[in-house]
């Protein structure tokens, strides 16, 4: 499995090669500017990478469970943005349905996400 910092080594190596590539491009009338094309692609790639919501929270979300938020891509939520629930906040630091990386038993990125244990 490929580690979470590897892909974004890589997608980092890449949007500098857009930059690069894009910011010597001829434009033409009606087309996106260079630095519009630029900022849409290091957007996109924070995202893949993990390192930005797909969808930033808005007014009036409300969300089923943690589930539900990371499909909409609004997660994580944090405590007083629209669609936060403390249910939804497993540990109690104010930021709900959150990556986290394994602890113990091996290190890097699970793939999964943090929950209440029932005790």
């Amino acid at each position: 499995m490929v580690e979470k910092s590897t892909i974004a080594v890589l997608a980092g190596a890449g949007v500098v090669g857009i930059l690069v590539g894009v910011g010597t491009a001829p434009t033409t009338p009606g087309s996106a500017s260079p630095v519009e094309a630029v900022t849409a692609v290091v957007s996109t790639a924070a995202v893949a990478a993990g390192v930005k919501r797909a969808r930033d929270p808005q007014p009036g979300d409300q969300w089923g469970g943690c589930n539900d938020a990371r499909a909409a891509g609004t997660a994580p939520l944090y405590s007083g943005e629209p669609g936060f629930r403390s249910e939804m906040d497993g540990d109690g630091d104010g930021i709900a349905c959150e990556n986290y990386s394994g602890g113990s038993s091996g290190g890097g990125m699970t793939g999964g996400f943090r929950r209440r244990r029932s005790h």
